[in-house]
């Protein structure tokens, strides 16, 4: 997402790199560039010269350190900027007492609000509600087939009823919930390809048959400017509570996401960021604001993690790197979790510094099952002594899991890297490993630390070295 806004801004930055200092000329170059990049990324015109124009002020009456370059000052006056443009955060729902709580959600035809109902429901389960899924897109051919398979992968009830009264449907369903104990109705309603005076008139009467607590619009964000006016078309009509922007994993020029809370005056509440029914996300501006800067978002990586590490599993595997037993069922391990949080290209990207340079590698997931056959041709022993594979080791596992010798050693390669790495954070200050998942470090200051001490013994030691060379 954002990948060409990126590079962009980037090399705004880098242009800007070397200068003695932040001068109104070289401001208003780089902000010319800036403004090219935001139109090209499809956001509103009225947004973009707003925006430029409040870097440029912010700019002009900043005090520049003398130890920072001209450019890392203008990266964090942008990204205050992009922030301040995007929020501020209110990814919170408001829920009623007693239930149930009604959200509904409104968008045009194939903007994805059925499949996000399901991504909602999954997120609310996660959260400690019991939600209930109401069909009233009565218009789409299967769109109630739909919303009942998507039911039963998340383990939620769905309300349908197979006629054409809309309001009625959504009555009925909202008493229907009320009955069977859920405290949260999330009303699926119809879509049209435009907005059309039918299509208001139907959610409009509806919203007011049922009152729902929150209406969020549901925007694909690959369609730019088009998301947003019609944003504001709805706005106008249902007086919206927020927006969810969906498909912003693909090819999403950005536009939708930069231009949409200016426009409507609406928060962004959630993204979609996948197809699968756990890919969405509570919207966090400053943490959009790094990631569209290029420099990661290290808060969603550790929360991704905790989700998805258990911490006795942690302490175990801190213990197994200080003794040196941390073997391949280990590392294993640690790669299909890895794969659960959404897979190395999306851990990467959220890394500072990673995303640009990645540019259009493909890290496969596939590999993790490549990685998995190889691990179980080895013994035992093999798989808690990796020193013990020499040449002929890995011709027998290479033979036996059918892959070629070099994807064994491949293996072994990263394994051994990785090994070192993780102990790099189970060594570090701040309880390593355990305290990363905490929330309390993060594993790149502990890399650094480790870094830091690597160099400053090398330093030590050559200069011991070369004290030698002159007294011989």
């Amino acid at each position: 997402m954002f990948d060409a806004l990126t590079n962009k801004f980037n090399s705004v930055f880098k242009s800007l790199a070397g200068r003695g200092r932040i001068t109104e000329s070289n401001v208003s170059d780089a902000m010319r560039e800036v403004r090219k990049a935001l139109l090209e990324a499809d956001v509103n015109y009225k947004v973009t010269k707003q925006f430029c124009k409040d870097v440029k002020e912010a700019a002009m009456g900043a005090e520049v350190i003398n130890s920072l370059h001209p450019s890392q000052v203008m990266v964090k006056i942008v990204n205050d900027e992009l922030t301040k443009l995007m929020g501020p955060v209110d990814s919170k729902i408001y829920f009623v007492s007693p239930g149930p709580t009604v959200i509904m959600l409104a968008g045009l035809q194939g903007c994805g609000k059925t499949t996000t109902a399901a991504k909602l429901a999954k997120y609310l389960i996660a959260k400690g509600k019991k939600p209930m899924m109401l069909a009233d897109d009565l218009q789409r051919p299967a769109a109630i087939d739909q919303l009942e398979t998507l039911g039963e992968q998340v383990g939620v009830p769905v309300y349908t009823e197979r006629i054409k009264d809309a309001v009625k449907v959504a009555k009925n369903g909202v008493k229907h919930a009320r009955k069977i104990g859920c405290d949260v109705v999330i009303l699926d309603t119809a879509g049209r390809l435009h907005i059309d005076q039918e299509m208001m008139a139907e959610v409009s009467n509806v919203a007011k048959a049922v009152t729902p607590h929150q209406i969020y619009l549901v925007c694909d964000s690959m369609t730019g400017q088009d998301a947003v006016n019609s944003a504001a078309e709805f706005n106008n009509t249902l007086e919206l509570d927020g927006v969810i922007l969906t498909k912003l994993d693909g090819d999403a020029r950005g536009g939708a996401a930069l231009s949409v809370k200016a426009v409507t005056g609406k928060p962004i509440k959630f993204i979609g960021v996948g197809e699968k029914l756990d890919k969405i996300e509570e919207f966090h501006p400053d943490r959009m604001a790094s990631r569209i800067l290029g420099m990661g978002d290290v808060v969603s990586l550790v929360e991704k993690a905790q989700e998805h590490f258990d911490e006795e599993e942690s302490e175990k595997l801190q213990a197994k790197m200080a003794k040196g037993t941390f073997g391949f069922d280990d590392f294993l391990k640690q790669m299909k979790t890895l794969k659960k949080m959404g897979g190395m290209s999306s851990m990467l990207k959220l890394m500072p510094g990673m995303g640009s340079k990645l540019g259009n590698m493909d890290v496969d997931d596939g590999e993790v099952d490549k990685m998995a056959g190889i691990v179980h041709s080895m013994t035992t022993a093999e798989r808690q002594d990796p020193e013990l594979i020499d040449a002929s080791r890995r011709r027998r596992i290479a033979a036996g899991c059918g892959r070629d010798l070099t994807d064994v050693a491949g293996l072994i390669k990263t394994f051994k890297r990785s090994r070192d790495m993780m102990k790099s954070i189970s060594g570090g200050a701040g309880g390593g490993l355990k305290a990363m998942l905490s929330g309390k470090t993060d594993m790149f200051s502990q890399m650094g630390q480790r870094k830091i001490k690597q160099r400053s013994k090398r330093k030590t030691a050559s200069r011991r070295k070369g004290g030698k060379k002159r007294r011989k």
